[in-house]
């Protein structure tokens, strides 16, 4: 009886981490997967838009977004741990794309083949320093709502004027209506080489800013890794401490000297 009582407690204890580790490894470090997609809350936002819910999800990448199979005018990504506008899909219906509180310090050059009728971007409290920054949002040509509130760049001089001139479409920048005044002042400055040498000025102030750490993104080989390493765990304590080097975009070294080593070991 001692010995069953004790095989009995070992499967319901392997069968209670299983459960945790898989429910876990839907969730690892944040991975944006076709489930993930599937499971979230879907439905027409205030404005009528038909909108995906993904926000608070420790997502580090945009990915797996084909699982949409472009039926959201609306997809919501605010308060992840994103760092990079990108990895989108062709989305020809998406039209708003809400991303506040992330840490997006870098846009896509393409990102207008990815979402060529996006018209409402809100990147609110984000890492986006430099004014050159924002010229690859220059192809996105029907973006009419822009905000970069609280970002760095909205510290450096003609800020406004210069996004006002890359983005022609822009009726609304910041919760602010872009006047027609303002659209001469921005051609008048920035249409000329006086425009130019302006900023480089900008882009050189400030100096004590703090700049934002470019974060290695981790291979496929440590992200293989790395789910072993979660799939063999024997604590939730640990599957936390491996999931929140990931959201830090810092690979424990256990686990790249794994990555390097599986090759090897295969062969």
């Amino acid at each position: 009886n001692e010995r069953t009582n004790e095989l009995e407690k070992r499967h319901r204890k392997e069968t209670w981490r299983r459960v945790s580790m898989a429910d876990y490894g839907r969730r690892l470090a944040g991975k944006l997967t076709a489930d993930l997609v599937l499971e979230s809350p879907q439905g027409l936002n205030p404005v009528g838009d038909y909108e995906l819910d993904l926000r608070r999800n420790k997502l580090a990448v945009i990915e797996n977004l084909g699982a949409t199979r472009d039926q959201f005018e609306s997809i919501d990504l605010s308060e992840n741990e994103i760092m990079r506008l990108d990895g989108f899909p062709k989305l020809h219906k998406l039209e708003q794309l809400l991303l506040h509180r992330n840490r997006i310090y870098r846009i896509e050059r393409r990102i207008g083949e990815s979402v060529p009728n996006l018209a409402r971007l809100i990147l609110t409290g984000n890492k986006i320093s430099n004014l050159q920054d924002l010229d690859p949002l220059e192809v996105l040509h029907k973006l009419e709502m822009l905000s970069l509130l609280d970002n760095p760049v909205t510290k450096k001089p003609h800020y406004r004027l210069y996004a006002i001139y890359k983005i022609p479409s822009l009726r609304v920048l910041d919760f602010q209506k872009v006047r027609d005044a303002e659209r001469e002042e921005a051609k008048e400055l920035f249409g000329t080489r006086k425009g130019t040498e302006a900023i480089r000025a900008a882009e050189t102030t400030l100096e004590e800013q703090e700049p934002v750490a470019e974060v290695e993104r981790p291979t496929p080989e440590q992200l293989a890794a790395l789910r072993l390493a979660i799939a063999n765990a024997k604590s939730l304590d640990e599957v936390s401490r491996l999931e929140e080097a990931l959201q830090r975009g810092q690979i424990p070294e256990e686990i790249k000297q794994a990555a390097t080593a599986q090759p090897m070991e295969e062969g």
